[in-house]
């Protein structure tokens, strides 16, 4: 006999479809009573669960925020290659779409709601860290020449093109916004421009699979999380 799954409750059920709403008809064009009648429950019932909208908001973002700070590291005593940094680049662009409302609506989330301000701001600095790290392993392998100074330049624009990528696709494409299959290959270049940023640097093997992956000489290899690969 197969197990029975219990049913999601209420609560998460809120946090799943607010999510939804919110990445595809904007977060500033959703409020609790759409949430509410797309629930088909009482208002009533949705402010049991939450006390308004920035409870939700707030709420989802504390899920992404646990589930981004598992992302931002590679697994320890591993020296990632080039193209390993590539298919992560697209394994955390894939992400990050499950989440694009935070995105997209960045500026008016932070201008509004303190909590996103103080922590989204933590996050971004955790990601510069991140490419910072990269990048001087790659210089102390011998597979980049920069300096301290350069790094730091290269570590900053990273994690812009990283985190605004997704705004400039919705300005590109504002109507096929909500088809990851239409935009998909246009989500995939961000692994292109963000390496693209170290390319110049880039020496030995490393410049070498840079050049293939660019090239299309070599295909993108799957990215498996240290979560993943400890599951096979």
């Amino acid at each position: 006999m197969m197990d029975v799954k219990p049913p999601r409750r209420t609560r998460e059920r809120i946090l799943e479809l607010s999510l939804k709403l919110f990445n595809e008809i904007g977060e500033p064009n959703v409020t609790t009573t759409t949430i509410a009648d797309e629930m088909e429950i009482s208002p009533g019932n949705l402010y049991y669960h939450f006390r308004n909208k920035d409870d939700i908001i707030n709420s989802i973002f504390m899920q992404f925020e646990q589930e981004i700070e598992k992302r931002l590291r590679f697994p320890e005593d591993h020296r990632p290659a080039i193209d390993e940094v590539w298919a992560y680049l697209q394994y955390m662009t894939n992400f990050l779409w499950r989440y694009r409302f935070l995105y997209r609506d960045l500026n008016d989330l932070l201008a509004r709601n303190r909590t996103l301000e103080t922590h989204f701001k933590q996050i971004m600095e955790h990601k510069v860290r991140f490419a910072r790290d990269l990048c001087e392993l790659l210089v102390t392998d011998g597979e980049m020449a920069a300096t301290s100074a350069e790094i730091g330049i290269m570590s900053t624009n990273m994690c812009v093109l990283a985190t605004y990528w997704l705004s400039y696709q919705f300005v590109m494409n504002p109507r096929k916004y909500n088809d990851q299959a239409a935009i998909g290959a246009e989500l995939n270049q961000a692994s292109r421009h963000i390496l693209s940023v170290i390319a110049p640097y880039l020496r030995g093997r490393s410049r070498q699979l840079y050049d293939d992956l660019l090239s299309g000489k070599i295909p993108p290899k799957e990215y498996i999380s240290p979560t993943k690969a400890a599951s096979q």
